[in-house]
């Protein structure tokens, strides 16, 4: 059995124990790193969260600072604290006043301050529900008394302070009334600030209607009373408002189209015979082309000049059967025109027999509607549209019918669209469609 080195095992353990405390300093620096990071990212997510913490809040102030501190809540709020102090100014003088009186007169400045701001509370009130226009001016009016009768006793009550001059005497009395009234009147003028800028929030078709509304009421009266009558005649919602109106107008101004009166019909009426007055005069007939370019030169052809009307002479008296042709011009067209040469007649004798008859030859109309019974006179310049017949539309099977007809004997090198046109009487577009189908046909012909 061999010895037994104990020097070697106790090195061998002195390693071993070594090792082992190295093993342990690892792993305790291992566990001291892990809780130092866990610590370091405790600490990070601490500071991230305030951070967030403070931009919130910080966002949350600026978007309460633009939410309530805008211009419209700085003018409430401040008008409501100078109300308010305006009635904590005003309210202990006249408690003083009327408690000087008497006791019993205590309740007096409350009741009288109440009613003030209650009608102005109550001018709010018909605002916001929109009543009628003197329901709100009769509350202002209890409004202005209560206050009007409350600066009066504060005058009075500062005008005989004692221990002060007159001159401070006298300012006290206007600033205590002043500020009795100041409360009212920036109550009174917020209100109206708020109502003018809920009118201006609504859409602009809103404001239109509204304003259109106003003003239709204001220049027909009598109208929009009979339409009113009519709607509250009428059961509920079976009229509308603008049925309601048509039958207002046409009942009160007989039109059946509302904005029309007699009074216009007839200044239209007359207005348009001046106009055509003023077209039918020598110095418009003489421009060209003036009443328009929708117009075609065969239909400003005259007509030939009937034959001379006969007149009558005296016994033994002949007149000349070859009178003397005169040139006549208007309107830029040359005319000639026949007229008997002059006939003696017995001294103090009647002449109406023996005067010639002027005759008018009437111009060819190619189709009317009804026969007019207005004397026909010569067509001495361009005839406007308001004054020309009007010739009925024809459809494109109707021409085509009567182009039919009427080139039946025609060779195909006559059918052109110019000639089909005059023929026809009809537009270009139309007389080449024309054109392009008596063609067709006559060619489908020749290869049947």
């Amino acid at each position: 059995m061999s010895p037994v080195d104990y020097r070697a095992e106790a090195r061998a353990d002195k390693n071993a124990a070594a090792e082992q405390r190295r093993q342990d300093a690892a792993a305790a620096d291992q566990r001291r790193a892990a809780r130092q990071l866990a610590d370091d990212e405790r600490a990070a997510r601490l500071a991230a969260q305030q951070a967030a913490d403070k931009a919130r809040r910080k966002a949350e102030k600026a978007a309460w600072r633009q939410e309530k501190l805008t211009p419209q809540n700085v003018y409430r709020t401040g008008t409501l604290a100078l109300v308010v102090a305006s009635g904590l100014a005003s309210l202990p003088a006249q408690v003083m006043h009327f408690a000087g009186i008497s006791p019993m007169l205590l309740p007096l400045p409350l009741a009288l301050e109440g009613a003030a701001w209650v009608m102005a509370a109550g001018v709010a009130f018909a605002d916001a529900r929109q009543l009628a226009a003197r329901v709100r001016w009769m509350l202002r009016a209890f409004v202005v008394a209560a206050a009007g009768f409350a600066a009066w006793i504060n005058y009075g009550y500062g005008a005989h302070l004692d221990g002060l001059t007159s001159a401070q005497q006298t300012t006290a009395g206007v600033g205590l009334a002043a500020v009795t009234l100041l409360g009212p009147l920036l109550f009174e003028i917020r209100q109206w600030v708020s109502t003018l800028a809920a009118d201006e929030d609504e859409t602009p078709d809103a404001r239109a209607r509204r304003r259109h509304a106003r003003l239709r009421r204001r220049h027909h009266r009598s109208v929009a009373k009979t339409a009113a009558r009519l709607l509250s005649a009428a059961p509920v919602d079976s009229l509308t408002e603008e049925e309601a109106w048509e039958m207002a107008w046409e009942i009160e101004q007989g039109a059946d189209q509302p904005g029309m009166t007699p009074a216009l019909v007839a200044r239209r009426v007359t207005r348009t015979a001046a106009y055509q007055a003023a077209e039918h005069t020598p110095r418009n007939s003489q421009k060209r082309g003036w009443f328009g370019r929708k117009r075609s030169t065969p239909d400003l052809r005259e007509a030939p000049d009937p034959a001379p009307a006969p007149v009558a002479v005296e016994s033994g008296v002949e007149p000349d059967p070859a009178p003397a042709p005169v040139a006549v011009e208007s309107g830029g067209q040359s005319a000639v025109v026949n007229l008997p040469k002059p006939v003696p007649v017995g001294f103090l004798k009647s002449t109406l027999a023996l005067k010639p008859v002027a005759s008018q030859p009437t111009r060819p109309a190619r189709a009317l509607a009804a026969e007019s019974t207005r004397p026909a006179r010569r067509v001495t310049h361009r005839v406007p549209d308001s004054a020309r017949t009007r010739r009925p539309t024809r459809t494109l099977d109707q021409l085509l019918t009567e182009a039919r007809t009427k080139t039946a004997d025609w060779s195909t090198a006559d059918l052109t669209a110019e000639a089909i046109r005059r023929e026809v009487g009809t537009g270009a577009a139309r007389a080449r469609q024309l054109r392009d189908t008596l063609l067709a046909e006559r060619g489908e012909g020749v290869a049947a």
